[in-house]
């Protein structure tokens, strides 16, 4: 059995995130960005500076396997109670029951912040995080038609939400 523990992300772990984040870049259409993001780039996406909105790695006996961020999703005051999520595994990591992990643990703490909704941004064909999502009590609440291209693709964006109460 693995041994997952997760932690607030620290400075030491911005380069293996960005690996992580940046081979998804290269790879897949998880992220809608076309190149990979240097260190200046991904630093405010995971310190924000706001206690609120936080990144905790995942690490699988000692070693990083990947992240969870929770996040401002607009920055107008109606929407304080809302955020956004995502989750990033190395490939190796998947199918294994750490994205579960992750979620569950978000979660609590973004309900611990007082957030009511959370919100997560899905490339529509991203069949596996939206089976994560799906599995995990979120339920489609949009879904933009042909709102991006990668990779010469056209791709739906869905978006699934879950009221934390």
């Amino acid at each position: 059995m693995q041994n997952v523990a997760i932690e607030e992300i620290r400075e030491e772990h911005l380069k293996d995130v960005l690996d992580i984040y940046n081979y998804y870049v290269l790879n897949s259409t998880a992220t809608w960005h076309y190149h990979p993001l240097e260190p200046a780039e991904m630093r405010p996406l995971v310190f924000s500076g706001d206690r609120r909105y936080r990144t905790y790695v995942i690490k699988t006996d000692g070693e990083l396997c990947g992240y969870v961020s929770v996040r401002q999703f607009k920055a107008r005051e109606a929407y304080g109670d809302t955020a956004e999520i995502g989750i990033y595994l190395k490939n190796g990591c998947r199918g294994r029951g750490i994205g579960g992990m992750a979620l569950k643990h978000i979660e609590r703490f973004s309900a611990e912040q007082g957030f009511h909704v959370l919100l997560a941004s899905i490339s529509g064909d991203n069949e596996d995080s939206v089976r994560l999502f799906e599995k995990n009590g979120y339920e489609k609440c949009a879904h933009l038609r042909e709102v991006g291209t990668k990779f010469g693709k056209i791709l739906d964006n869905v978006i699934y939400q879950k009221i934390l109460g």
